[in-house]
């Protein structure tokens, strides 16, 4: 199917959305408009209902990871207004949201009226299944215990709508049941824009990765004991891909962010199609550039040398300009930031980057498309499903289990840093033996004779997928919610001065104290090409300044939100059940980890 068809199907989803009821069946208990005598007759019914559930994710997911270690923001993202205020389950009311379920049990209960042949019931109960599976690993992930329903609910069931709730371990082979089945049954060729047997595996091996080590690293669940089989479950539908030989690496790293399309691109397992001319436009350059979100240094100096030696264990590293921190290191970073040197459309001239109070400096590339045509700005795809990824999931839960080689290593993650550019190949033995000791200091509770090796994985993952919507949930797996009590901080200035920011050896920029006046425009200082240097006022958080470093005249660039953040361990990997719905049914209580 060509992209200019997509409009098809997206005419099938807003009909199926204008058909099935949207409520929250907890509090409006809604019957659903569809009868089911009269619509559930062929495979066409089914396909229109089922792609009515099409959910995939979007370029949205180039803005998401905000306040993580990763990324400073200016939003009021929900993780640091509970770490900087009084949460409570009157405060923290969202994601207790089930119309979507009901939607996706009112399809399994009926699908089996068509008059079509097992295999293609088979397949559309696997697609619905495994958007079961993602509903509840969604709920589990925020609230961990959820009552489990595989029935849509009308207001006379009672029982059900008053239930308490089920234990995680019941929600999560429930899930798996779920993934099992829809890996089974679902078809490998399906519409273009519509996940299919591989996507399903992915998810599957996915979630299997997550739940596996959230139980590893997580004491509080009192499952450590289960983390094993998930890890299993993990690498084998992970090799399952690998070995079915239909997907391989991109040569093209930068390519995968930038393509108006990716049909075709054996890495891109499934793309979120974005086209202009059909309603969906995906333009998102405002939100990268600068606004509301910047890059920390944090993940700057996770990336490697071009050689793959480690960037922090350079001498002075943490004093290193802006220019050196991008000299030499894996190819990657300057394709998700943006390098010195860069030059924007539809300038001719290298890009200086902007300083002030909000943001580290440093500058978000990836996502942003360099062109001044909204056409085709908007008309970029989004890899939504990555092969990069089961790669990643295989090695990792590998190394959790003990048994990763160096083969497992040289078919996964070398595989990845080959295709980036890095020079030298992760060995096994070395890792082992010599672990990064910031990582140690980030992740401490990674320990045993795979430490250094589970280490650079989760490196691995960090760079390869950045800012791409996937270091929130890694952080939460991995135990490590304490990182983001750490503010992010920026780019570093040794003083006062002027500084070059693209490269060239001369100066774009001048800092200067914050009680210092600032020329007019007219008489500003140029430099040697002539171009009037950018005047900036240093100073610290909260005096009046156009740019804040940690020190007042020296230091990291640092964000106006500095206000102190308190991750309280385990309390705050979950959320409350809102106090509404506690309300309605007191049986959902007692709420979990200290929530009141």
């Amino acid at each position: 199917m060509k992209k200019s068809n997509l409009y098809i199907l997206l005419c099938c989803v807003v009909m199926i959305a204008a058909t099935a009821c949207k409520k929250n069946f907890m509090d409006r208990y809604p019957q659903t408009s569809i009868p089911p005598d009269l619509f559930f007759k062929s495979e066409e019914d089914l396909s229109l209902y089922i792609n009515g559930l099409l959910s995939l994710p979007g370029r949205d997911n180039y803005v998401s990871d905000q306040n993580t270690d990763d990324k400073a923001t200016t939003a009021a993202v929900e993780i640091k207004s509970i770490m900087t205020g009084a949460p409570t389950s009157q405060t923290i009311t969202g994601g207790w949201s089930w119309g979507r379920l009901r939607n996706i049990n009112y399809f399994l209960q009926n699908y089996s009226r068509a008059a079509v042949a097992q295999e293609v019931k088979d397949h559309y109960a696997g697609l619905a299944r495994y958007y079961r599976a993602e509903f509840y690993m969604g709920m589990v992930k925020r609230f961990s215990d959820v009552p489990w329903y595989s029935k849509a609910l009308n207001p006379s069931d009672t029982v059900e709508l008053y239930k308490h709730r089920d234990p995680r371990a019941l929600i999560m082979d429930s899930v798996m049941a779920d993934l099992e089945f829809a890996s089974t049954h679902v078809r490998e060729s399906v519409p273009t824009g519509t996940p299919g047997k591989w996507v399903v595996k992915l998810v599957y091996a996915r979630i299997a990765l997550y739940e596996g080590t959230y139980r590893r690293y997580h004491p509080e669940l009192n499952l450590q004991s289960t983390a094993t089989g998930f890890l299993q479950k993990a690498a084998q539908v992970a090799n399952e891909i690998i070995v079915s030989g239909k997907f391989q690496l991109h040569s093209d790293y930068a390519a995968l962010f930038t393509s108006a399309s990716l049909a075709g691109n054996k890495e891109v397992i499934l793309s979120n199609i974005y086209d202009q001319d059909l309603g969906r436009s995906g333009g998102n350059n405002g939100v990268i550039n600068n606004y509301e979100q910047s890059p920390s240094r944090d993940l700057v100096q996770t990336y490697l040398m071009k050689d793959g030696s480690r960037f922090t264990d350079q001498p002075g590293y943490a004093t290193f300009s802006y220019v050196q921190e991008f000299q030499n290191r894996d190819p990657r970073l300057s394709q998700a930031l943006m390098p010195p040197g860069i030059i924007l459309a539809p300038n001719t001239l290298p890009y200086v980057l902007r300083l002030n109070r909000n943001f580290t400096g440093y500058h978000q590339l990836k996502g942003y498309i360099n062109s001044t045509d909204a056409k085709v700005i908007n008309n970029v795809d989004f890899p939504s499903y990555r092969y990069a990824e089961v790669l990643l999931t295989y090695a990792e839960s590998m190394a959790e289990l003990g048994t990763i080689t160096q083969a497992d290593l040289d078919k996964t993650v070398n595989l990845l840093r080959t295709r980036a550019g890095i020079t030298t190949a992760l060995n096994l033995s070395w890792a082992n033996g010599n672990a990064d000791p910031l990582l140690s200091a980030k992740y401490p509770d990674v320990t045993g004779a795979n430490k250094g090796v589970i280490l650079e994985i989760r490196r691995e993952k960090r760079v390869e997928f950045a800012a791409e919507g996937y270091r929130f949930d890694d952080l939460m797996r991995w135990h490590a919610g304490k990182e983001l009590e750490k503010i992010p901080v920026g780019i570093y200035f040794p003083g006062l001065g002027k500084y070059d920011l693209t490269g060239d050896g001369i100066e774009d920029i001048i800092l200067v104290d914050k009680s210092a006046s600032v020329p007019p425009a007219i008489t500003a200082e140029t430099n040697s090409l002539g171009i009037k240097l950018v005047y900036y006022k240093a100073g610290s958080f909260g005096e009046s300044a156009t740019v804040y470093l940690k020190n007042g005249n020296s230091g990291g660039v640092t964000i106006t939100d500095n206000k102190v953040r308190q991750f309280i361990d385990p309390k705050y990997y979950y959320r409350p059940i809102p106090f509404n719905q506690m309300t309605l049914n007191p049986n959902l209580g007692p709420q979990l980890f200290g929530w009141e």
